[in-house]
């Protein structure tokens, strides 16, 4: 069987924002620190965490739509080829395609045919568009709908048709369901997971655990900035595969698995803890816990700790 090309690959990506305190004083803060993964053809990884974690913003880091104060260091690469700004410019919206978090994306002034098509108002475009709606199950009269006149779920599946409309070899999902009823959310991961059984890398970017595990093939576990563990969905069949204790803290947060919160709260960026991040909640913290912990290949796996699953580093 022929090795799948690895279409993303992201190396020890930090991103800062300068900001303005006290008058003049500037200072850096570290939003995401260290982070490394990769996404090849054909499959699915699912970059979960809770909010404020700085997940989205590895999205627009690999698209270069970070805001002007931010700033990353690292290296990101497309299929081998390391990306510069100006690459990344040349990829956007055709290669490499985001569907994005907010339904604000969707001009309201502009009925949704001309923005699948992106202004184009050829003949080929035109059936292509009504080919994409049809295969999202939505009739060829949403194309002269506005944004305001579509359910939540329609605005989701109008989304992924802009971004499919390129044949995209990478597609980055950004929160895609939220707010959206369980059967429709499953529906439109199925439509993301469509596109990586036909060759593209998909990297979805959502706080749904649950969800995640139904389309993906590996999970990435993102926690205060930085990946702790990396797994394939079949190691979250047993909380005993689980090699982070964060990672077993979302197990046990499901609900087939008791529904349990942790106590505490993830760290602000600007307090992010020295060492490991999850020190200050782990039941199991060491002293060499609170200096730099590496990101390390552990059965199977990725991880974050120095005893994972519970064994010694």
């Amino acid at each position: 069987m022929e090795e799948r090309k690895t279409v993303l690959s992201i190396r020890n990506l930090s991103v800062s924002f300068s900001q303005y305190e006290r008058g003049f004083h500037q200072k850096d803060l570290l939003a995401i620190k260290d982070l490394s993964l990769d996404v090849k053809e054909g499959e699915m990884v699912a970059v979960v965490g809770s909010s404020g974690s700085g997940k989205s913003l590895l999205a627009h880091s690999v698209l270069g739509i970070l805001p002007y104060n931010g700033t990353w260091t690292g290296e990101i690469s497309y299929y081998g080829e390391v990306l510069t700004e100006k690459r990344m410019k040349e990829l956007r919206g055709k290669e490499m395609v985001l569907v994005p978090q907010s339904v604000s994306y969707l001009d309201p002034l502009m009925k949704t045919g001309p923005q699948i098509r992106k202004g184009k108002k050829d003949e080929k475009s035109r059936k292509k568009s009504l080919e994409v709606l049809k295969r999202y199950g939505l009739d060829p009269s949403t194309e002269h709908l506005y944004p305001f006149e579509l359910s939540g779920g329609m605005t989701r599946r109008i989304l992924i048709s802009t971004a499919i409309m390129e044949q995209p070899r990478l597609v980055i999902a950004d929160e895609p369901t939220p707010g959206l009823h369980i059967d429709i959310a499953k529906r439109v991961l199925s439509h993301f997971r469509e596109m990586a059984d036909e060759g593209a890398g998909v990297l979805l970017i959502t706080h749904d655990l649950e969800l995640a595990l139904e389309a993906a093939d590996r999970i990435v576990v993102f926690y205060a900035g930085t990946n702790v563990e990396e797994a394939l969905v079949s190691d979250f069949q047993e909380e005993s595969r689980l090699r982070h204790p964060y990672t077993r803290t979302l197990y046990r947060a499901m609900p087939d698995h008791g529904f349990f919160a942790e106590p505490g709260t993830q760290p602000y960026a600007g307090n992010r803890p020295a060492g490991c991040p999850y020190a200050p909640r782990c039941g199991d913290v060491q002293e060499q816990c609170l200096k730099e912990v590496g990101y390390r290949s552990f059965r199977g796996g990725m991880v974050r700790c120095i005893k994972a699953g519970g064994e010694a580093g």
